[in-house]
């Protein structure tokens, strides 16, 4: 599976040239984009910034035909097809998503560095994020750019603040700027995409000292502007209301959780820095070294949500293995807790709280870029139902 790119050009004032004939990449997902400028290049000569994703023939990701805007370098000397223009006010737009958005933030990197002389090669565009990666002149990543939306811009706080309690578990700061950018060192080593239980639990054990530090912590974590997501039946409340008469079982969840809330809090583990979207893909390892990446999802919430989501893809007997191991290090921390039922109790609350994210998403991108997220609302929803279900 893969994708059909239409790229619609337009120059540094915006003014739109046309498109470009549809090619075929490889990788169907929709934000990376590094093979779209590869091709482009490769079959038309042509250097393109991928700008913002414009249409789609599928209502949700991954593969099938895609539009994008695209800012163009240079003269075009391909024959283009009339496109209309597609300067249409968007006030959500992120700041990299328009022409010279781009050009603004790679300028700030290689102020920032103190170089000139870095090859900028565009790795993927969407509305969470903007990713470059810098090179030196023999194609050696030096650094990485990230530029993300107000609602994640508390990453380059966060990796300081790991940074702080334990060296060398994150990528490392180089600088941080308005609208969002980051400047981060390279890791070298590889994401661990489908990495099985060992790996897993390696990555649990490295957590838990950062997690556990910072359970006596959430203050400076807030006052560092780390997002209060501690559990709160209005917060699930009010993603869930415009789908309680569409999806079966979401209003008896919902009429059971102060209960379930409750009861979670009475197993009583302390909230503490959650990373958000723990999985093995966002680790790096190189020669047995491994670091945790992208922290955008932080939040100040019920550590349970971590544990929960990097055993989310392990069989079952692993999973609870490791989950066991999980909760051993924490009754040292708080010998007076039970994790293995606050685990168990969080399973829909962990579901409940992925729909809220992606609602917030929702909230705070353009129409254009809703078919990224606006499936999976309604899925975890039901997600959560179907876990409430099958414990009973």
């Amino acid at each position: 599976m893969g994708r059909t790119v239409t790229l619609v050009l337009v120059d540094a004032a915006g003014e739109t040239l046309g498109a470009l004939p549809p090619f075929d990449v490889e990788l169907p997902w929709w934000q990376e984009v590094s093979e779209v400028v590869a091709e482009a290049r490769a079959r038309y000569g042509v250097r393109v910034t991928v700008l913002r994703l414009l249409s789609a023939a599928n209502a949700a990701p991954p593969g099938g035909e895609v539009t994008y805007l695209a800012q163009v370098r240079e003269p075009v000397e391909v024959a283009l097809k009339p496109w209309d223009d597609n300067r249409d006010p968007a006030p959500l737009r992120a700041p990299w998503a328009v022409p010279g958005g781009p050009a603004a933030s790679l300028s700030w990197a290689a102020a920032a560095l103190g170089r000139g002389d870095l090859v900028a090669v565009q790795q993927r565009t969407w509305n969470l994020s903007a990713i470059w990666r810098l090179e030196d002149g023999g194609g050696e990543p030096v650094a990485w750019l990230k530029q993300v939306p107000v609602l994640l811009a508390h990453e380059a706080t966060v990796l300081r603040l790991v940074a702080a309690a334990a060296p060398g578990l994150v990528p490392a700061v180089l600088a941080a700027g308005d609208a969002g950018r980051t400047l981060l060192a390279h890791v070298p080593g590889e994401d661990r995409y489908g990495a099985g239980a060992a790996f897993c639990t390696r990555v649990a054990a490295d957590l838990h000292p950062v997690q556990a530090h910072f359970a006596t912590r959430t203050g400076e974590l807030l006052a560092a502007g780390v997002p209060d997501r501690r559990l709160s039946f209005d917060r699930f409340a009010r993603v869930a209301e415009p789908w309680l008469d569409t999806v079966d079982g979401l209003a008896e969840l919902m009429d059971e959780l102060p209960a379930r809330l409750a009861a979670i809090d009475a197993c009583g583990m302390p909230d503490t820095l959650v990373h958000g979207d723990l999985h093995p893909g966002n680790v790096r390892e190189a020669s047995g070294r491994r670091v945790i990446v992208d922290w955008g999802d932080a939040i100040v919430s019920h550590p349970a949500l971590d544990i929960l989501r990097l055993t989310a893809d392990l069989p079952e007997p692993d999973a609870a293995a490791l989950i066991a191991e999980w909760a051993g290090r924490w009754r040292e921390n708080a010998p007076d807790s039970d994790p293995e039922t606050a685990a168990a109790l969080m399973r829909p609350v962990a579901a409940l709280r992925s729909a809220a994210l992606y609602q917030e998403f929702l909230d705070h991108i353009e129409d254009s870029e809703r078919p990224y997220h606006e499936q999976d609302v309604p899925e975890r929803l039901h997600a959560a139902v179907t876990t409430a279900a099958q414990l009973g």
